[in-house]
C-alpha cells in the first residue's frame, strides 16, 4: 500500500509504502518505504513473521499509525 502527504503551504510531498514479502530463509517480512515523492527513499526491512496473518497484522500497525499522522 502507497500512502501521501502533501501540504503545499509547508512545501511537503511525501510518501510511505508498506509491503509484505517472503523471506529469503522462510517466513514473511514487512518492507517499509518512505521519503519525498520523486526520490528513491529510506527502505527497512521489520521482522521474519512466521505467517503471513502475523505480517498483515504488522502492516495493518503501521498503516493505521501513518494515517492517523496525515498520509492518505
Amino acid at each position: 500500500m502507497i500512502l501521501r502527504r502533501r501540504n503545499p503551504e509547508k512545501r511537503m510531498a511525501r510518501f510511505y509504502s508498506v509491503t509484505i514479502q517472503g523471506a529469503l530463509f522462510g517466513g514473511w517480512d514487512v518492507v517499509r518505504e518512505w521519503g519525498r515523492i520523486g526520490s528513491t527513499g529510506t527502505l527497512r526491512t521489520t521482522g521474519a513473521y512466521d505467517t503471513v496473518a502475523e505480517a498483515c497484522v504488522a502492516a495493518d500497525r503501521v498503516i493505521r499509525r501513518k494515517v492517523r499522522r496525515g498520509y492518505r
